[in-house]
């Protein structure tokens, strides 16, 4: 029985062995171990980017996108927290913001962080000649501070 016992485990192996197979190198392996210790490090910069990185582009492309969109009559709230409405757009970096009546600031466009409302453009002229405004309440906000200096003297003669 001993012979028997001694050629079974010839042929199977030692019951270890069976357990906890022998470790043995692949030699035709795709990837190093040298490549698999720096996979941690660029699984980590992928992580990073795509938490981190990728969002804040987004998002610095849509400020971006939103100022170019800037327009005269916009609301806008600045960095400072001063709300106003955009009276000119001085050039790429530099916009007239009026605060209060008859009190505009220059300020850096940069700076304006948000788009409170949003006013819509003036459409061309229709084909009576009259202007088409596509915003009825474009002509309920003008006050006198926004006249012009011939309408001013107008209605002062007047009265």
């Amino acid at each position: 029985m001993s012979d028997q016992m001694t050629q079974l485990l010839e042929l199977i192996g030692s019951p270890l062995n069976l357990l906890f197979p022998p470790a043995h190198a692949h030699p035709f392996s795709f990837i190093s171990p040298e490549v698999m210790n720096f996979a941690p490090i660029i699984l980590v910069f992928l992580l990073m980017y795509f938490l981190i990185l990728r969002p804040q582009s987004k998002k610095a492309k849509q400020h971006r996108d939103m100022l170019e969109a800037l327009r005269r009559g916009d609301r806008v709230l600045t960095a400072g927290g001063i709300i106003g409405t955009v009276s000119k757009i001085e050039n790429n970096q530099e916009i007239q913001v009026e605060i209060a009546e008859n009190v505009r600031v220059r300020v850096a466009k940069a700076t304006i962080t948000q788009v409170l409302a949003k006013t819509e453009p003036l459409k061309a002229q229709s084909p009576e000649g009259d202007s088409i405004h596509t915003s009825a309440s474009d002509e309920t906000k003008k006050s006198p501070a926004k006249k012009s200096a011939a309408s001013r003297k107008k209605t002062s003669k007047s009265t």
